[in-house]
């Protein structure tokens, strides 16, 4: 309420001015005609200036902005698959029993161009996800998340999600697996309908976690070169993947 009455109050003073000098000139050189006229001239640019600042201007400096956010939240992304998106991948992916129909489509290189990652997104679409939870090592999933909360929870605090509702929903579903995983005392004596229940959280969050990776990767391609080397020898999909360079 002050902020709005201090910009009525800065309105009416400039109104007020703009009177004042008007009759100084008037008084000066008693010429209303000349006066009306670079009113009238004055008046008519105006609404060229709102289409200059309003349209244009304005509109170039919030691309301009919404570039800058958008970088920034690249670098949460980044930041997130760094620490726990790459490390649950591999897990996840291990224990996917069709994963071979998809696998060698997702050995990203050098060479994939736009049109590539376009079709290997469309493809995944109608993929069947899965996890044989038998298998899956709870407790060690379940060590490996709690020691990543903090680490969550401060992306989720990130204002700069607002602008990526995929990725707000990657982390959604991570921490919510995570809670599950952490609500139960032991994870190891687990009745099937339980099980069950956990492979449906994990399925959730393995199917947004590889889009976005896909994503993340073109990314890196188009934009750092230098960081995409490293992601293409740490592949989670490539079982011969290695951060040493041969």
């Amino acid at each position: 309420m002050k902020r709005f009455s201090w910009q009525i109050f800065l309105g009416l003073s400039l109104i007020v001015l703009t009177i004042i000098f008007y009759l100084i000139h008037y008084i000066i050189f008693r010429d209303p005609h000349h006066i009306f006229i670079y009113f009238l001239g004055d008046f008519a640019f105006v609404f060229i200036e709102v289409l200059l600042v309003t349209m244009i201007i304005h509109r170039l400096l919030s691309e301009r902005e919404k570039r800058a956010r958008l970088e920034k939240l690249n670098m949460v992304i980044g930041a997130f698959f760094s620490e726990v998106g790459t490390m649950l991948l591999t897990y996840f992916s291990d224990f996917d029993p069709k994963l071979d129909k998809i696998r060698k489509g997702l050995i990203v290189t050098d060479d994939w161009s736009d049109i590539e990652f376009f079709n290997v997104s469309k493809r995944l679409k109608n993929y069947d996800y899965g996890v044989e939870i038998q298998k899956v090592d709870l407790e060690h999933l379940r060590n490996f998340l709690l020691g990543k909360r903090d680490f969550l929870l401060r992306l989720l605090e990130n204002p700069n999600l607002l602008e990526h509702e995929s990725f707000t929903g990657i982390l959604w579903a991570v921490f919510h697996l995570t809670e599950e995983l952490a609500h139960r005392k032991d994870v190891r004596q687990l009745p099937n309908t339980d099980r069950g229940h956990l492979a449906g959280d994990i399925k959730r969050a393995y199917v947004l976690l590889v889009h976005q990776w896909l994503d993340y990767m073109k990314h890196l391609k188009d934009n750092y070169p230098y960081l995409f080397s490293l992601a293409m020898r740490t592949n989670p999909f490539d079982q011969n993947a290695s951060p040493v360079v041969k």
